[in-house]
């Protein structure tokens, strides 16, 4: 864990408390960008900051939005295939919801619905407005249930604590697959079911290293990929056929 940012952040929140008044949120991460290389299998990035007394924290995390397909299989002749299929609009690739205590005891459901507060209140809007209303709710919870087995929607639940009474702090998860691009961490104070104050802080996931230059190559420069990927594998198949044959 790298201390240099931590300690830089709890200095600059030293020096805010005695403004609590003009700002009873401060919210900080550890670190700003999260690099996958070779090799990346996961990592936490430490939340943490201070806020008034006898207040709750919810943190809503969300990753580059994407338009999502959520495919319904049946049984057709004993063979199961994709019958239908619904396309959701502007979905988060990644989301993770904590929170200082119980949501439905922190938030009614109209605040947790306005700021989205957990999966089941993601506005997830189909693109084709005729799909009825009982097969919007089934294939929402198709996407959630899929988003979840891939680990791209952490589970939701209580995981910030208190240090004292107003520093607070929690570790939030990126998986191996955690998408690249910019994500806005949502900071919510809460006062009696209520957002009190809030603040937005930004994260960068990109790759690095040889696996960042063949990415780039490959979606920048798809013709010439595709053809260097054919003569390696010609390359490939040549050379084995001359070892084989030779022994």
């Amino acid at each position: 864990m790298r201390l240099g940012p931590i300690l830089l952040s709890l200095g600059i929140m030293a020096l805010a408390m005695p403004t609590s008044a003009q700002n009873p949120l401060v919210a900080d991460l550890s670190e700003h960008q999260i690099q996958i290389t070779t090799g990346f299998t996961g990592t936490d990035v430490l939340l943490f900051g201070t806020v008034e007394s006898n207040s709750d924290v919810v943190v809503v995390v969300r990753g580059p939005e994407v338009d999502t397909t959520v495919w319904r299989r049946d049984r057709y002749a004993g063979i199961w295939v994709n019958d239908q299929r619904v396309v959701f609009e502007s979905v988060p690739s990644f989301y993770a919801v904590r929170s200082s205590a119980e949501l439905d005891e922190v938030a009614s459901d109209t605040v947790r619905a306005r700021h989205s507060m957990g999966a089941n209140f993601l506005r997830l809007r189909p693109q084709d407005r005729s799909v009825s209303a009982a097969d919007l709710k089934a294939f929402k919870a198709g996407l959630i249930r899929n988003k979840r087995r891939q680990g791209l929607f952490a589970p939701e639940g209580e995981g910030i604590s208190f240090l004292g009474g107003e520093l607070f702090r929690t570790r939030l998860f990126f998986p191996s697959n955690v998408p690249t691009g910019f994500y806005d961490i949502e900071v919510f104070m809460m006062r009696e079911g209520r957002v009190a104050h809030a603040q937005t802080t930004p994260l960068i996931v990109s790759k690095a290293g040889l696996g960042a230059d063949v990415f780039y190559f490959a979606h920048n420069y798809s013709a010439f990929y595709g053809l260097l990927a054919i003569l390696l594998a010609v390359a490939a198949g040549a050379l084995a056929a001359f070892v084989f044959r030779k022994n």
